[in-house]
């Protein structure tokens, strides 16, 4: 592949290929772990999960392996949507580790990318609001909109919304800020890259891209579909 942009409009092939392989060599460390119990197993789960699943402890061990590394998967690919994003013309993406994640100056935004709705407790949303109202007060970031990105929404339903989490101790959500806003991936996706239907878009070429990558077989007629479908069931 060429630097062109042959996969998608928005976002050169080598970029998009270096984002894919990242998340490829993640799952691959993961799968070559030896040792599963570097992050210590409930004993009393494993227990339950072995005798009410009727099968052998080795078997269990197999299947943990495999759900381990498919934890470390599911963390990588919210890395994964940083760097496509703070790879578009115009964005920055900021590293691991800093206070936001991604940035674009020509458009005035920042942005705290998380994955899924899900993965952020309450109190850690409150820590976000809060983060991203410190960083709308710095000069460099003065008149930017900071967003709270959710790329797979609680549902299928698309929203740029105040960001306003409730606070644990006060039982009171933080002051409604019109630069301080949740959105739902599908539509930041789309306010990134100034192209429509921009995440489907990313969807629908994974599986050239990792097949390339990997030198493996496409999916299937079938299997694309089925992805389409759990796609059309998220979003």
């Amino acid at each position: 592949m060429t630097n062109q942009n042959q996969y998608l409009p928005y976002i050169t092939d080598s970029k998009l290929e270096a984002a894919v392989s990242n998340v490829l060599s993640a799952f691959r460390k993961a799968q070559g772990t030896t040792d599963i119990h570097k992050n210590i197993i409930d004993p009393f789960s494993a227990l339950f999960e072995v005798s009410l699943s009727s099968i052998s402890y080795d078997k269990w061990i197999e299947k943990e392996k495999i759900r381990q590394a498919q934890k470390s998967l599911q963390n990588s690919i919210g890395y994964f949507h940083q760097e496509i994003l703070g790879n578009l013309n115009g964005w920055q993406n900021l590293g691991v580790g800093q206070t936001i994640d991604i940035c674009n100056p020509n458009k005035r935004i920042i942005a705290e990318i998380k994955n899924k709705y899900n993965t952020t407790k309450g109190s850690d949303k409150v820590r976000i609001y809060d983060t991203l109202l410190d960083s709308l007060s710095r000069p460099k970031y003065h008149q930017f909109t900071a967003y709270y990105v959710e790329i797979i929404p609680s549902s299928k339903k698309h929203y740029n919304d105040c960001f306003t989490p409730s606070d644990n101790k006060t039982k009171q959500p933080r002051p409604r800020n019109e630069k301080i806003r949740k959105i739902s991936g599908q539509d930041f996706y789309d306010l990134a890259t100034d192209c429509e239907q921009s995440l489907k878009m990313l969807f629908d070429v994974l599986p050239q891209v990792i097949s390339h990558l990997t030198s493996s077989t496409e999916l299937s007629s079938s299997e694309k579909f089925a992805f389409q479908d759990l796609f059309n069931k998220a979003f």
